[in-house]
């Protein structure tokens, strides 16, 4: 563990807005914040919409729904894996009545945070992570959690969302690969609503299909709104087109953001409880080809990524949830605090255990604190591949030891003005900000870090990796508040 290092006084950091690490000065001058609750609506407004390709035959149903990190009240995420396989006993269990599995509590999530930033206006990273207790790999070996993204760089704010914004462009991850999208692209579809602009995105079923699509990864759908809308009201095929591949791809499951009444009502959408479990539970698998109205359609809530963070912690319990044979360490200038205001971890030089501690012992992956989307520093792809791959780790190991410069000159460290962080910890508001534009040189990306105190509300940011802004709802079922 790196000792705690002396922290830029007010003067140097000054000094490096003077010289122009930071954003322009008309930019500082328009420096203003938004309040929770906008940030809690641009969220809920770009949420997205998502059509899912099922794999629940065979006795297997109910394995396709999103979930919740803590889906069976027990406080421990080593057996989510365990005992996501009872999910169809609980569906079974719910067509009798009570049951073990009546204090269960699905609750499809989608994790989030939100990112504000000034640089020649306001500007919003938001990240929308989809939740799954189990995946299997192309290796037929099932794997505890599943970590695909959406994420979203909204541009222009002006106030509460639907005034004028734009988003830049969009970013899915598949298979480790950061496939993105500009605005502009035919590949970026949006269901608008009064209250709402959702993209448009399909995911595959959980389990291994070699040579194409597979393992839950995101693809962006490639057909206006409109076109699902005329088949939903003609009860036609349950399909999408998507990118990178040829023909469309059959879908079972639509989840819709449960905020958005619009959007419920347009699908007629329910909420995962255990009255509701089975008649939404599908039972079809990746081949099968279902029309509209045996299409379940299910809604989503949001919570927030920075819940999860204390789990990982040193000091916070970390061994019920993750092993301790990968670490990162962060330099917190501020505590993680929840809902209610209460510090849940402390500032400091921090180190959190990421390693998936499965009750199986089938997997090792990584969560929240040692994913490259985490620290943007993820390499933009602009094309899919159905056999999985990608996601080079060049720019993100070349940013840990600060010998890669961003489009503005700065490396992480420079950027920041933490030298000592070099190859040693991450400072907390450590973020680089993608222009969207792909490189063809490995380990280099075209955009910059998010210089100095850019997360300072008197200079207009708001590092929400950090802060949970949606109310927990413990022991709740799904669209009961």
């Amino acid at each position: 563990m790196n000792p705690l290092p002396k922290r830029v006084g007010p003067f140097v950091v000054l000094a490096v807005m003077l010289t122009g690490l930071c954003w322009p000065a008309v930019a500082a001058a328009q420096s203003w914040s938004l309040t929770k609750e906008q940030r809690q609506a641009f969220l809920r407004y770009y949420a997205p919409l998502i059509f899912k390709r099922a794999n629940a035959n065979d006795g297997r149903h109910g394995y396709d729904w999103l979930t919740n990190f803590d889906f069976d009240q027990d406080g421990d995420f080593s057996n989510n894996k365990l005992h996501w396989k009872q999910i169809p006993q609980y569906v079974d269990a719910s067509r009798a009545g009570p049951s073990a599995f009546d204090r269960w509590r699905i609750r499809p999530t989608l994790y989030t945070s939100l990112i504000e930033y000034m640089d020649g206006g306001k500007n919003l990273i938001l990240v929308y992570h989809l939740y799954h207790a189990l995946d299997k790999n192309a290796a037929g070996d099932y794997q505890l959690h599943d970590w695909e993204r959406v994420e979203l760089q909204v541009k222009n704010v002006v106030g509460n969302p639907g005034s004028g914004e734009s988003v830049a462009y969009a970013v899915v991850t598949q298979h480790k690969r950061n496939v993105v999208r500009r605005k502009g692209s035919t590949d970026l579809q949006f269901m608008q609503t009064g209250t709402g602009s959702h993209l448009l995105i399909w995911q595959a079923e959980w389990s291994d299909k070699l040579l194409a699509a597979h393992g839950q990864e995101l693809r962006f759908v490639t057909e206006p709104y409109s076109f699902f809308a005329g088949r939903m009201a003609t009860g036609g095929k349950a399909e999408a087109d998507v990118n990178n591949d040829d023909g469309r791809k059959k879908l079972h499951i639509a989840f819709v953001p449960e905020d958005d009444a619009a959007a419920v009502a347009a699908f007629n959408a329910q909420p995962v409880r255990y009255a509701t479990a089975d008649a939404l539970a599908t039972r079809y698998d990746n081949g099968s080809t279902a029309n509209w109205p045996a299409v379940k359609r299910v809604t989503y809530e949001l919570q927030d990524i920075a819940d999860i963070l204390p789990t990982h912690w040193e000091q916070g319990g970390y061994a019920t949830h993750w092993l301790p044979s990968a670490s990162e360490t962060f330099l917190l200038e501020s505590p993680i605090v929840n809902e209610a205001g209460l510090a849940e971890v402390s500032p400091g030089l921090q180190r959190f255990f990421t390693k998936t501690r499965d009750i199986e012992n089938e997997d090792d992956r990584e969560g929240y604190p040692s994913k490259k989307w985490f620290f943007g520093t993820f390499e933009l792809n602009d094309k899919a591949s159905d056999t999985g791959g990608g996601g080079s780790s060049v720019f993100h190991d070349r940013s840990w030891s600060s010998t890669v410069v961003d489009s503005r000159g700065q490396t992480r460290a420079s950027a920041s003005g933490y030298a000592a962080s070099t190859n040693a910890y991450w400072w907390q508001h450590d973020y680089f900000v993608h222009t969207g534009v792909t490189d063809s040189s490995d380990g280099v990306e075209q955009g910059f870090w998010l210089p100095g105190a850019w997360y300072l509300p008197a200079n207009g940011g708001f590092d929400g990796r950090w802060v949970q802004l949606f109310d927990d709802r413990p022991g709740v079922e799904s669209g009961v508040r």
